[in-house]
């Protein structure tokens, strides 16, 4: 069964492809993605990678963990499931001002 692996301290220039070469050496990667930000297009230095099977993901954490890919010192674990969240305010644009409900 195919482990998932997240990893921190990823530079801005690291790519998918240069994620997956990196974790080939210690194993067979089903995939590897660098998440981007949607506004910017830009990396936001952290990704997953899944690894085949857990030995191999626990090698990569090994070989990986603290050491450096394109400049910067990588933080490789287990990836864990992802919590949910309480939603985020949003509708009320109302931030100060006017008020149109008050009396003065």
């Amino acid at each position: 069964m195919a482990k998932r692996l997240y990893v921190g301290g990823l530079a801005y220039s690291t790519s998918d492809e240069a994620l997956k070469d990196a974790f080939s050496k210690a194993g067979t990667v089903a995939s590897a993605t660098v998440i981007m930000d949607k506004m910017t297009g830009r990396s936001k230095g952290f990704g997953f990678v899944e690894m085949s099977n857990d030995d191999e993901a626990k090698k990569a954490i090994e070989m990986l963990d603290g050491k450096e890919l394109d400049g910067r010192t990588l933080r490789v674990n287990e990836a864990r499931p992802m919590e949910t969240r309480a939603p985020r305010g949003g509708g009320n644009f109302r931030r100060g001002g006017f008020d149109s409900g008050s009396r003065y």
